[in-house]
């Protein structure tokens, strides 16, 4: 399907990407900061850029929310 569908105004909130980041993957100085964990939790602009770095997904989530922003996770 080739046809383009207009969707109207981006009138809502905009989304973001909760995924979860390896802290190994990390730059030393952010692997530092981890405290321990393995895992930490990325938001990520619909252009792919980095926000925001928390500590669990539930946190994300609410971040993304407190910000107006609506969360969707990435596998």
């Amino acid at each position: 399907m080739q046809t383009r569908y207009d969707f109207g105004a981006d009138e809502g909130r905009p989304i973001v990407y909760v995924r979860p980041v390896h802290v190994a993957d990390l730059p030393e100085d952010m692997r530092e900061q981890a405290m321990g964990s393995t895992t930490l939790y990325a938001l990520h602009s619909a252009e792919g850029e980095r926000l925001a770095l928390v500590r669990d997904r539930r946190l994300a989530f609410v971040l993304a929310r407190q910000n107006n922003m609506n969360p969707v996770a990435v596998h």
